[in-house]
This record gives C-alpha cells, structure tokens and sequence, in this order.
C-alpha cells in the first residue's frame, strides 16, 4: 500500500470512528434494550433515572422493520417518553413468514411488554404506525379506544375510523407520495375534519411533509416533531428537548467512509484490468435489450407460479429472477460468458474470486455494519440467510454484464454509465409493475435504486476485474435483497 493509499485509509478509520461517535449519542441518557416476546424481537428505549413516564407503541410498515423506525423512538425517548418497535411477522428479525392476519396478534404482544416496563405508565399510552403499520395501530386504537390516547398515522391506508374513534388523530402523508396524501385527506373527512379538541380525544389533523416521499418522511424532522407536538398535547406534557434526529446523516458520514477504505484497499490486491474489444453498440445495446428481457422473462412464467411470493421472499424472489434474465441477454448481447463457456480466459482465477468476498466484506461493512442501528435490519437471521446464496447467483450475470460493460472506461462515462444503467433499471421495473401489478411494492422502493448502484459503480472504478466485481456486487446485491423483503411461507 503506497503512502497515498494509506492516508486515505487512515482518514478513512477516523470518518468511521467519528461517525459511530455521533450515532451512540443519541442513546445519551436513556434506557435502551433489547426484548424478545413470543419470538418477537423488540426494542424499548426511555429517559434513565425517571418516575413512570408514558409510553409509546411504533410500528413499522411493508418491508420494514423496528429499526427503520427508530427516528420517532430516540424523538420521543429524549423528550421523556418510552419508546417501544418491534418487528411484524415476516419482517426483519421476525422468524415466522408474513402473515396479515398476525399485525394485531404481534401489536398485542408489544403493548403487553410495553406496560410491563417499570419506567411505563401503562394507563398514558400512545402509538404510531406507517403504511401497513398505520392501519394495524388505528385499528387497535379503534377496537380498544382506551388503551391509547393518540393515535399517529403516517403515510396512512385504511381504517374503520369515525368522528369519536380513536382518540386524538393525527395523520401525516409525504408531499411525494400523492396516494397516501390523498388517503389522509379522506381519513381525515371520515373522522370528522380538523379538531383540535385534544383534552376531550376529539382531536383530529392533517400534515403533509414537504418534500419527502413514502420513505424519506420516516427521516424528517418536521414529521418527527408533529408528532411529538400532538403527544405533548395529549398528554399535557411540554419537557423541553432538543434533539433533532440526525442519525443518517452519520451514518452518511460512515458510508463515505467506508468507500474511501474500499478505495484504498481493494487496489492493492487487485489484478490489472483486461483489455477489451467490445464496441460501444454492444456495452449499451445489451443494457437497452436487458430490461425488456427481464420484464419478458417474469411475465412469461407467471401464470405457473406465484412470482410475489417466488422463493420464499415477497417481491424479492421475482426482483431476483429479474436480474437474472436481464443480466444473461445483456452477457449475450456482449458476446460472453455463459454464452461462450467453452472460452477458459473468461473463467474466473482464485485470485480474482478471493477479491470479490474481500469486497463484499468490505461492502457489508461500509453499507450495512451501521445501517443494523440506524435504519435496516441488516443482521440475516437462519431463515433469510439460506435465502442469500440463491439470490445472489441470481444476480451474478447482471453485475458480470455491467462490469464488462464499465471495463476500462474513463471517470465521466463511468458516471455516465451509472445514470443509464439507473434509466434503464427503473424504465424497466416499472414496465414490470404495469403488466404485474402484483409486484408494485418495487415502485415505492425505485428511489434506493440509484444510491446502491451509485455505490456498486464507484467499486468498480476500484477493483476493474470483471469476475471480482461480479461477485462481490451480487453477493452484496442478494444480502440487500435477502435482508429487506418480507418472508412467506
């Protein structure tokens, strides 16, 4: 390693360490642990060295998990609630496959152990769910209306709602989720319009979060702050806090980090890049026929099988079997591998497969070591796990087509090939969504789309073999996979 690789890893370790500093702050002065009930895992967290304080339930919605959530509970923990998020079935560390009619089965197991806390008031309760997690907790709130005294919905679905059930609603939607905007508005007529009547339960709200979309408003502060605005009324509480959520943006700090460490090491090891001779009509031309392939491909075989649930994953099996037509024609179209198997130069050397597992390491860590405490599930427990490899092999031909594709190209095509291949995957996806509607959950997930390819094209620029960057970006593309899609049965 020369010396300017070396500084860079050196400031590299110092960004990291400095990041984890920022994120353990927030746990300053609370009471945070872990609870398994009933094999549902838990989080509860509180202010240290309190009397009893009241206490708030926060649930996740499809394809989340506890620590997606965790915005509104380090809000509420610092400003003199407890906070308690768990994961649904099928979700996260959650080890039985999905199941709707379980949401509220699972909610009455985290409301028991929320009130068996000893720093819970268990007769000051409130709670808070997004998406999917939204109707769960309104319909909690509504069946057993004096158990809660606020109920928050944000990005809200359905829910049998009246002008006296459930007490104190207040309803969030983002400005760029305009379904959810729209369900807000009509949850909020059916309850009984605006009210601010809040000491009698009547209280009745609307806010939609500028600038933010089905994912982004679990991030903003404007939504974190609404909703412990309305609990603070509820309650009658006004403890001052100012703590602003500001987790991601360490974690940011870490990802950063964690490509400049990759930057530094993985050239070290790497082999010289192989020449090639591909011309510019089959790099772009293979990206252009992929999608079309891939969206042929799942909508051929869906009338056999059920694409939703394919593979044990919802929506992450068929996503998986995407990429994997798509990334075959786009290597045909490229004249390589497997299509031309019997060439022994496209084989990969053990030095070239040892380097994909060290950057799939170093991408685990740079990606998914802090996400586990900031916002994913990142940590596969036995049942995903299995799942890992099948996805993975998956997706090995699209990662080997478009490192082929990336070979030997200067910084600003590389770029450029980001933003097309970012056009061309989404252009694709939703084609997908429109002749199966069953997998419409792609769509809410399309903005994450081009951060991990973003981060997958920067590793490209620094390991330049094409089977080293095959396999380790679809070992690290199937663990994303693996670890965000509900589990079926």
């Amino acid at each position: 390693m020369n010396r300017q690789r070396f500084l860079i890893l050196a400031t590299a370790i110092i960004l990291i360490a400095i990041s984890w500093l920022g994120v353990m702050r927030a746990r300053s002065g609370l009471v945070v642990r872990s609870l398994v009930a009933k094999d549902i895992p838990m989080i509860f967290m509180a202010p240290k060295n309190r009397d009893p304080v009241p206490g708030v339930l926060i649930a996740h919605g499809f394809a989340g998990s506890k620590q997606l959530m965790l915005g509104y509970g380090y809000t509420f923990a610092q400003a003199g609630y407890a906070s308690l998020l768990w994961d649904f079935s099928g979700h996260g560390a959650n080890p039985a496959p999905l199941n709707m009619e379980t949401l509220q089965p699972d909610l009455e197991v985290a409301y028991q152990a929320l009130t068996k806390q000893p720093e819970v008031d268990p007769d000051r309760l409130a709670i808070l769910g997004h998406s999917m997690g939204s109707s769960a907790v309104m319909t909690a709130s509504i069946e057993q209306r004096d158990r809660f005294a606020a109920t928050i919905a944000v990005s809200p679905t359905r829910a049998e709602v009246t002008a006296d059930k459930p007490a104190n609603l207040l309803l969030q939607a983002g400005s760029g989720e305009g379904q959810f905007v729209d369900s807000a508005r009509k949850l909020l007529q059916t309850a009984g319009g605006e009210n601010q009547n809040l000491a009698e339960g009547k209280g009745r709200s609307l806010i939609v979060v500028p600038k933010v979309e089905h994912i982004t408003i679990l991030f903003s502060d404007i939504s974190h702050q609404s909703a412990l605005k309305w609990i603070n009324k509820t309650f009658n509480q006004f403890n001052p806090s100012s703590y602003v959520d500001r987790r991601m943006g360490w974690y940011g700090l870490h990802l950063i980090g964690g490509l400049m460490a990759i930057a530094a090491i993985v050239p070290t090891f790497a082999p010289p890049a192989a020449r090639t001779s591909r011309t510019p009509w089959r790099r772009w031309g293979g990206l252009l026929a992929a999608p079309f392939a891939a969206t042929a491909g799942v909508n051929l075989i869906s009338p056999g099988v059920a694409l939703e649930n394919l593979g044990g994953l919802k929506v992450g099996g068929a996503l998986g079997i995407w990429f994997l037509f798509g990334g075959l024609v786009w290597l045909g179209v490229q004249n390589q591998w497997p299509l031309n198997i019997r060439q022994k130069d496209q084989l990969p050397s053990p030095q070239a497969l040892s380097i994909g597992i060290l950057v799939f390491i170093l991408l685990w860590l740079a990606f998914g070591a802090m996400a586990q405490v900031v916002w994913l599930q990142w940590w596969l427990i036995p049942a995903r796990l299995k799942l890992w490899p099948i996805l993975s092999l998956a997706c090995l031909p699209w990662f080997l087509a478009s490192g082929l594709a990336q070979q030997g190209v200067s910084t600003g095509k590389r770029i450029l090939w980001w933003l097309g291949q970012n056009i061309v995957l989404i252009g694709g996806l939703i084609l997908t969504i429109s002749l199966l509607p069953q997998l419409g959950f792609i769509f809410l997930l399309l903005p994450i789309f081009p951060i991990i390819f973003g981060i997958l094209s920067f590793v490209a620029a620094q390991v330049k073999d094409v089977w080293s960057y095959g396999v380790g970006g679809a070992l690290f593309f199937g663990w994303t996979l693996v670890a965000a899609f509900p589990m079926v049965g």
